[in-house]
């Protein structure tokens, strides 16, 4: 009789560690489902974040190339250019007349 209690508790080891073998196997299946579903949604938020900087990103281009800016700039172009020509015409006479001198001037 004491050899059936003996394979008794040897099968309840057996069951008890079959049972943990499916405990452990069920709990690094749902770690593995869980890192995946962790992955996926790191990889969507890196998505979105992606998709919003390069939104940010066209706007500022398109505000760069919009009209008002282009318009501005040939507008301070304008300006500027038509300060040195004023400042040329200025001081124009004078450097002709600077040159004349040192030219027509005897060197010794």
């Amino acid at each position: 009789m004491e050899s059936f209690r003996g394979q008794g508790g040897i099968q309840m080891l057996l069951s008890a560690e079959q049972d943990a073998q499916q405990v452990i196997s069920t709990a690094r299946n749902k770690k593995m489902a869980r890192l995946k579903q962790a992955k996926d949604e790191a990889e969507r938020e890196v998505a979105q974040y992606r998709a919003h900087m390069e939104a940010q990103y066209q706007n500022k281009l398109s505000e760069t190339n919009s009209g008002s800016y282009t318009q501005r700039l040939e507008d301070e172009t304008k300006v500027k250019i038509q300060n040195l020509k004023e400042s040329s015409e200025r001081v124009s006479k004078d450097v002709v007349h600077m040159l004349l001198q040192y030219v027509a001037s005897p060197r010794i």
